[in-house]
């Protein structure tokens, strides 16, 4: 049974890993995780990076001792489309060969049982009190409320007006709480009031600006990063 996300202790949330192993493994062991710590891991495990794989059997091996709460990511939504509907194009277009590499697989139907459950369970969004998770985000002309009412789960695998400067500027969101989010690759994380995005573009390494992994410890809003 999936636990309950807790605003009475500590949460951590982690950006996009895209089969950065050793990113994701230097950065969790910087944080320095307690017994009662609650991971919150934004989506995008796989694709483009080398080991996609190895982080999905790290975070399996991680759920084990902590509770983790995994969000579907517009990656792992790609994956499972494929899937689905047979049609490669986009996936493979997006990273999806690097993970077909890192599983030793040539279709990516083969892949561990374990892990295709992983990525079927993945959260569209979680809700706390205080916060709302999701990989890409919400409208931010709309409450939480009414992005509920009005979108698809997997919109807010996409979602990306929030990002746009003109709302980052003015800070003009119309949520009732905070928004934590990853998709959109930034220079450096982005931290406003009603607003989190942590996606550091890890797996952009060869860009000076990107290359980093984010965490950000709530409700401190501690942020940690490794290369």
């Amino acid at each position: 049974m999936q636990p309950t996300l807790s605003d009475t202790r500590r949460i951590i949330a982690i950006g996009d890993i895209h089969g950065c192993l050793h990113a994701l493994i230097t950065l969790i062991e910087q944080i320095d995780l307690r017994p009662d710590d609650q991971l919150v891991f934004l989506g995008d495990f796989i694709d483009r990076g080398e080991h996609s794989k190895e982080v999905i059997d790290y975070l399996l091996a991680l759920q084990q001792r902590y509770s983790c709460f995994f969000m579907m990511g517009n990656h792992e939504l790609m994956y499972l489309d494929y899937l689905k509907t047979g049609n490669s194009k986009i996936w493979y277009a997006n990273g999806g060969l690097a993970t077909l590499k890192s599983y030793k697989s040539q279709h990516g139907r083969d892949f561990p049982k374990e892990h295709l459950e992983f990525f079927r369970e993945c959260q569209y969004f979680i809700e706390t009190e205080n916060y709302f998770f999701a990989h890409g985000g919400l409208d931010p002309e709309l409450s939480v409320k009414d992005n509920l009412r009005y979108y698809k789960p997997e919109d807010f695998c996409w979602q990306q007006v929030h990002m746009r400067q003109s709302f980052i500027e003015t800070n003009n969101y119309k949520w009732e709480k905070t928004v934590v989010c990853a998709h959109t690759p930034q220079s450096s994380p982005v931290m406003l009031n009603k607003l989190i995005a942590i996606d550091t573009g890890c797996v952009y390494k060869q860009n000076p600006l990107f290359g980093k992994l984010t965490a950000v410890i709530l409700p401190e809003r501690v942020l940690v990063q490794t290369n």
